[in-house]
């Protein structure tokens, strides 16, 4: 486990963007954090780095945003998700299976399904107003 501090929104994503030069086609980065910790601006650096370009946002309501580009990147929210049958219904494991990068927020909600996928993990801990704690397993960046 590798261990990094951001200062500031930029530099989560910057991470995100380091991150994605070390991941392979159809491999799952399953996220950890609270509410506001950084996950959605740590996927910007991400899709960015696999070069989508689409813009990106949460996917709070939409559940999975796709970001188009030479290595694309599904953005799934599992907050709401509960079932292996949801991610199934939802493409999950068609996504994975097409090649995308998939980035799973609240990825706590499924250990099991998704440790079955051998995650790259990122856990983000808020700090302070704009200093984050980012823990990255299973990949070295």
């Amino acid at each position: 486990m590798a261990i990094y501090k951001t200062n500031s929104r930029e530099e989560t994503a910057a991470l995100g963007r380091r991150l994605a030069r070390a991941l392979a086609p159809g491999r799952l980065v399953a996220f950890t954090g609270g509410l506001g910790a950084g996950k959605t601006a740590f996927c910007e650096g991400l899709a960015a780095g696999l070069g989508c370009t689409d813009p990106v946002s949460s996917p709070t309501f939409a559940i999975v945003n796709y970001y188009r580009g030479p290595r694309p990147l599904a953005h799934f929210d599992l907050y709401r998700i509960h079932t292996e049958e949801d991610l199934y219904a939802a493409g999950f494991y068609d996504y994975l299976d097409e090649g995308a990068v998939v980035a799973a927020e609240w990825s706590e909600n499924l250990p099991g399904p998704l440790a079955a996928e051998n995650p790259v993990r990122v856990d983000i801990r808020i700090l302070g107003e704009s200093e984050r704690e980012i823990a990255v397993t299973g990949v070295e960046l």
